[in-house]
């Protein structure tokens, strides 16, 4: 009977999960254009200035329009204009940076509007930059204008911080100016070669806001995103589902992909498509399933039609030998599989934490025993499936700056060397406890936070096994990810393991995981060494080439020998779409990729 109870409890959970999906007529296909897919993890909320998941962000990208984006189809990565007329003028020296908007687009429909059509305009761009400097919304995303130094904008910022005084919009600036309503100037303090590439072609940095709807709804603009994109909001449950609906304000935009010509797939991809009006699809349904069985079984059902990222747990299952199944063959699903442009963060070290953090040899030596006591091959063949390649350094293959060539430290397993180091340093079980205590006596116990989904569980598994190999006492902190995410940014966690996208084809964002300034946004680690930051200046102002790339590998380097992440993988991702699904195709650099996408309805 407890049996029995058990199996009725369990299917009752996977019905709950998958439910937010499924249409009357259980697995049956909508008569609208309806794509349906799943996230693994939950969202954080819909407004730009206030978010780093790559969940949240990939929303927020069919709702929000930068000036640029990325070329849907094209190989090798390729920018083109979105909502600005061309790419910018850029000068010579790489610090300014001048655009013109396509007159005639218009932000989706809100109330805030009080009933009046609102156009987009220059300076609606310059109110959307300036929100990533206003303190009120600790945007995570500040490190890449930072970094760029806007004229005249971090003092803006500053002045708010010690004057304790809400942010001047108004004030205007020599680095961001409308120059008429459609021209947008920005001024950098720095070169920035690669400054519309990195920020232009971003909706969550670079998204165009209108200033009447972040000041109607205030606290609760995370519910309210309203942009120019093709979708708007149309549902959210936090957590659990999300509904994407057809903009009636979104532009007449015709699908016209250029694939390269030696391209076959992305040809006949373009060639099905080509000049149906965007975006393709009525709606777009994200059900949020954390657990990866019942996120295989909701494709296998049909209440899915993409599968993005099958789940580790599936892969022999659903591609044996990197081939899809014969069954999903018969069933008509078609298999993705690309490089996602990213680095696995199996352990972030919190620098400013007394116990694992800091730049003295012996901390040093305990950060880098610990890394090689974890077993990363254990968590590359048995939770990834072999669908992940060693990383060495943070750069990841496809972006500029990574050396396929070089083999450091990083990807080792060496429990024998780890358990040395930890002698040497004095890190030595005092008490007869069977635990390493630290050199002055006193415990030493790591705090891993983690998740409580199976995939979490595995590698937390690995990582109780890895530790106890070498003496070093670990336990585990769960709460759900966007808890831990609030806690890393705020510098409350000892270790966490999570990933790192590029959304551009350049190393440099992942250099920017170490960079001090970015410390509270994209340096999880808080970790700040000089010789590192001088070298991250320097290639940020290089235009691409030799130099920059020797520049750029030396601080690589430099994050391997002080080891304030410990860097496991490179992930492979193999995604799955039912026969009725067209035009999908994985870019790593486009994540606005629903107005692409079309689902068949049933005749």
């Amino acid at each position: 009977m407890i049996r029995l109870a058990w199996l009725i409890a369990f299917a009752l959970h996977v019905l709950a999960l998958i439910s937010p999906l499924a249409h009357a007529g259980g697995g049956a296909q909508p008569t609208a254009h309806v794509l349906r897919y799943a996230f693994p993890v939950a969202e954080t909320g819909f407004d730009p200035a206030q978010l780093s998941d790559v969940y949240s962000r990939t929303v927020v990208a069919g709702i929000f329009e930068a000036p640029l984006c990325f070329d849907y189809l094209a190989k090798p990565a390729r920018l083109k204009p979105l909502t600005a007329e061309a790419l910018p003028q850029i000068s010579a020296d790489f610090r300014e940076f001048t655009f013109k908007l396509r007159p005639g687009i218009y932000f989706a429909d809100d109330p805030a509007f009080k009933g009046v059509r609102r156009e987009l305009t220059a300076a609606d761009y310059v109110y959307a930059l300036k929100r990533h400097y206003d303190p009120r919304w600790n945007s995570p995303n500040l490190y890449l204008l930072e970094n760029a130094r806007i004229q005249g904008l971090s003092a803006l910022r500053q002045q708010a911080l010690s004057s304790k005084t809400p942010f001047n919009y108004d004030t205007e600036v020599e680095g961001l100016k409308a120059l008429d309503r459609y021209t947008l100037r920005i001024r950098l303090g720095e070169p920035a070669p690669r400054f519309h590439q990195t920020v232009m072609a971003d909706p969550a940095a670079f998204g165009a806001v209108a200033r009447e709807v972040v000041e109607h709804y205030g606290e609760r603009i995370m519910e309210h995103p309203v942009g120019t994109g093709p979708f708007k909001l149309g549902a959210w449950r936090r957590s659990s589902k999300i509904v994407l609906e057809r903009s009636p304000s979104f532009r007449a935009e015709i699908y016209d992909e250029q694939p390269a010509a030696d391209d076959v797939a992305a040809q006949a991809v373009a060639k099905q498509l080509q000049g149906r009006r965007l975006p393709l699809l009525d709606r777009v349904e994200i059900a949020i399933i954390e657990e990866e069985q019942p996120r295989w079984l909701a494709f296998l059902n049909g209440e899915v039609d993409l599968l993005e990222r099958l789940p580790n747990a599936f892969i022999q299952n659903a591609v044996p030998n990197n081939r899809l199944a014969p069954y999903l063959v018969k069933r008509g699903v078609t298999m993705h599989r690309a490089p996602q442009v990213d680095v696995v963060m199996a352990a972030i070290f919190n620098m400013a934490h007394p116990l694992v953090g800091g730049n003295t040899p012996e901390k040093v030596a305990l950060r880098r025993a610990i890394a090689l006591a974890y077993n990363a091959p254990q968590e590359i063949t048995q939770v990834r499936k072999g669908q992940a390649l060693p990383a060495e350094t943070a750069i990841a293959p496809l972006t500029f700056g990574h050396d396929g060539n070089v083999r450091t430290e990083m990807s080792q397993y060496d429990p024998a060397r780890a358990k040395a180091l930890l002698d040497l340093y004095g890190y030595i079980d005092r008490d007869g406890d069977g635990w390493r205590d630290l050199p002055d006596g006193r415990p030493l116990e790591l705090i891993y936070a983690t998740q409580s989904d199976q995939a979490s569980r595995q590698l937390a598994e690995i990582w109780d096994k890895s530790m106890k190999a070498v003496g070093l006492k670990m336990s585990f902190k769960v709460a759900q990810w966007p808890e831990n995410l609030k806690a890393l940014r705020a510098g409350r966690l000892m270790l966490w393991g999570v990933g790192w996208s590029a959304g551009t084809p350049d190393g440099d964002t992942f250099l920017a995981l170490a960079y001090s300034p970015n410390t509270g946004q994209s340096n999880h680690a808080r970790f700040h060494l000089p010789a590192f930051d001088a070298l991250y200046e320097q290639q940020a102002r290089l235009p691409d080439g030799p130099e920059r790339l020797a520049l750029m590998q030396q601080a690589a380097q430099l994050m391997v020998v002080n080891m304030p992440y410990k860097f496991s993988a490179h992930r492979v991702v193999t995604d799955l779409t039912h026969s009725h699904v067209l035009g999908y195709r994985r870019n790593p650099f486009v994540r606005e990729f629903f107005k692409f996408v079309d689902v068949v309805p049933p005749r």
